[in-house]
């Protein structure tokens, strides 16, 4: 399986650079991965093709403003750090961008030394170990200096920092937002709670293969990034009680899809855990736990438009991206969704 299998032309201007006003009334285009036959809606509808007793799974990770700009100490070179996987004693696996100028001994101060970090270690792919240095509470220092790590693809700088986090998100770690759940409100949630839908709420903090390209052209030869997950037992149960009852566990986001389907036994069970996955789904994949998936549309050749694929079929989802361009959709994170089922 080589990685231009997965390919697709997407004109510039269809990348969402904007998130929309109100959340819930984006585009969805719906896909039956049986028969590649596509429906447009408008997200708000898809409490349409939730059925009672389903399982909707939501990721509850939080988004840290974990893009950092600071100096190099001694000297006025700038340097950018993000924020990838907390370690130990306030150490942290970080990308740094320009690398060359982070060298180990390396000390770089950022809002003044109100924080100030030293290169301890270099990792794979050239990732800086951190260790930093500041008084007080890093939440609060990090949340006064950091910016949102927006992918590179938007240009546009966000207004509210709140637009990149769902509405639901709880436990902060991850470095990119799981973007499908970016189009529900409140309103909508309560909706599909009234109508007999559980909602079993996971965690997984997203890691920077989010934002890695596949270099290598037989898939096969991709490695994937760990990313920490967590479930509790009182989703677990919902989850395990959905598929008992022959109903319906339906991800929202393929965050939500990775924590569950690395979770699960050879059953297909889960139960209450937390680890680290590395889990890379591509076509030839048979999921234990996901039946229907809601997501955002994703980058050409990326890992994320291969799980689709491993779902609904390459061809089916290239066809239906095809639809998608024709339709003028938004494209990325802060664009419109599909609904697979």
């Amino acid at each position: 399986m080589r990685k231009e299998d997965f390919y697709f032309d997407l004109p510039e201007e269809l990348i969402a650079q904007d998130p929309l006003e109100d959340r819930s009334s984006s585009r969805l285009l719906v896909l039956d991965k049986n028969t590649g036959e596509v429906e447009h809606h408008v997200f708000k509808e898809v409490i349409d093709y939730l059925n009672e007793g389903d399982c909707l799974v939501i990721n509850e990770t939080k988004v840290i403003p974990a893009r950092l700009f600071g100096a190099k100490v001694g000297t006025d070179a700038k340097i950018e750090v993000l924020l990838l996987k907390r370690g130990e004693n306030d150490t942290w696996e970080t990308l740094v961008r320009p690398g060359k100028k982070a060298k180990v001994g390396t000390r770089i101060s950022f809002g003044d030394g109100l924080l100030v970090g030293e290169v301890v270690d270099v990792v794979e792919e050239g990732n800086r170990l951190i260790r930093f240095e500041y008084e007080g509470i890093f939440e609060e220092i990090l949340d006064q200096l950091g910016q949102m790590p927006l992918p590179p693809y938007i240009t546009h700088q966000l207004e509210d920092k709140n637009r990149y986090q769902t509405v639901y998100a709880k436990h902060s770690g991850s470095a990119a937002a799981p973007t499908a759940g970016l189009h529900f409100t409140p309103e909508l949630l309560q909706k599909i709670e009234e109508k007999g839908i559980e909602i079993a709420r996971v965690t997984l903090h997203v890691g920077l293969g989010t934002f890695r390209p596949v270099k290598v052209e037989n898939i096969l030869e991709h490695h994937m990034h760990s990313e920490f997950y967590q479930i509790s037992s009182e989703a677990a149960e919902k989850i395990n009680r959905a598929k008992d009852n022959g109903k319906r566990v339906i991800c929202v986001g393929t965050t939500s899809c990775r924590t569950v389907e690395s979770a699960a036994d050879e059953n297909g069970r889960l139960k209450e855990t937390s680890g680290w996955t590395e889990i890379f789904i591509y076509p030839g994949y048979q999921f234990k736990i996901l039946d229907c998936l809601i997501t955002n549309f994703h980058l050409p050749e990326s890992t994320l438009v291969m799980l689709v694929s491993a779902l609904a079929g390459r061809e089916h989802v290239l066809e239906a991206y095809k639809e998608a361009i024709k339709e003028r959709y938004r494209f990325f994170s802060f664009g419109d969704a599909m609904f697979i089922h």
